[in-house]
């Protein structure tokens, strides 16, 4: 379990990049917190610096587009999905728990 920050410091339709191996990008989508890991499968661009919209993110660098809720890509160039991660908040932090595997969530 990793802290990543105040539930308050995250602001709905803002990300937050932390710093592990690989590095994991943890979102507000609309209230709900969803985390993936941080780089684009289709190229190595940070996600976290992607836009926001609903449960969908853009990857900054070429466009792909991946489903928080799922990690699965919406669309090219992108074909493979980016990991997921459980997030709870505990007395108002945001804590991620990295996934052990590809695709699955921990």
């Amino acid at each position: 379990m990793i802290p990543v920050c105040r539930l308050d410091d995250l602001p709905v339709g803002e990300s937050v990049r932390v710093e592990t191996v690989p590095p994991v990008a943890v979102f507000n989508a609309d209230g709900e917190l969803y985390a993936i890991d941080d780089s684009c499968t289709h190229q190595d661009a940070s996600l976290s610096e992607g836009w926001l919209e609903g449960c969908l993110v853009e990857c900054p660098l070429h466009a792909a587009s991946f489903d928080l809720r799922t990690g699965q890509p919406t669309c090219l160039p992108a074909r493979r999905a980016v990991r997921r991660h459980r997030v709870t908040v505990d007395d108002g932090v945001i804590h991620v728990h990295v996934a052990a595997e590809e695709g699955t969530a921990a």
